[in-house]
């Protein structure tokens, strides 16, 4: 689980790129993003211009891949601490699915724990025992999740780079931290998002 000064514009585009996001999906287009000279970054379905270098941030993808696997065994679990938190249940599955592949007993190498993948030092805060349990630890997961969303004023993608950079590292940027990890994981995450909601 210092930097440049915020620009209205990034605030804007970080706040708006699940809702284009999901606004292009209907047309199967890629989601393209470029990182201007002032940190700012850029979100589009349409890169015309070359006087950006754009890359893909998020693929389109028309079908579900046949490589793709989930479970249901936890979807009771998922649905309580939804409902106990407001987090979108196919969102929750999501980020189980990117930071564990539903092994409840899934270790990583920095620690972090279970489906989930809570670090010890945050089992006190989330009232935690014991973080191999399902139940115990997608609701933990969960609440955490709802004080980063709530933190970074609903901003999606920041949220999800917090959970797993840590806030204090987007603070520092103000902005996806430039990690390939963080990169990745926000865009593994949302991509299973769509795909679970295409499900």
């Amino acid at each position: 689980m210092g930097g440049r000064g915020i620009n209205i514009l990034h605030i804007v585009v970080l706040g708006t790129i699940f809702t284009l996001i999901a606004a292009v999906s209907s047309v199967h287009a890629d989601i393209y993003m470029y990182i201007d000279a002032n940190g700012v970054m850029h979100f589009t379905n349409t890169p015309t211009s070359n006087e950006h270098e754009y890359k893909v941030y998020v693929k389109e993808r028309t079908s579900i891949s046949k490589k793709f696997s989930a479970t249901n065994k936890y979807d009771h679990f998922i649905s309580n601490a939804s409902e106990q938190t407001g987090v979108d249940s196919r969102l929750l599955k999501a980020m189980i699915k990117a930071e564990s592949d539903f092994d409840p007993r899934a270790i990583s190498k920095k620690g972090a724990m279970g489906l989930m993948q809570i670090m010890p030092e945050n089992f006190k805060m989330l009232d935690l025992e014991n973080p191999f349990d399902p139940l115990q630890n997608i609701r933990a997961g969960a609440r955490y999740f709802q004080k980063l969303y709530k933190r970074f004023n609903g901003k999606l993608a920041l949220s999800l780079a917090a959970y797993n950079a840590g806030p204090t590292a987007v603070d520092r940027y103000k902005r996806i931290p430039p990690y390939q990890e963080t990169e990745e994981y926000v865009r593994r995450v949302l991509r299973y998002y769509r795909t679970f909601k295409q499900l």
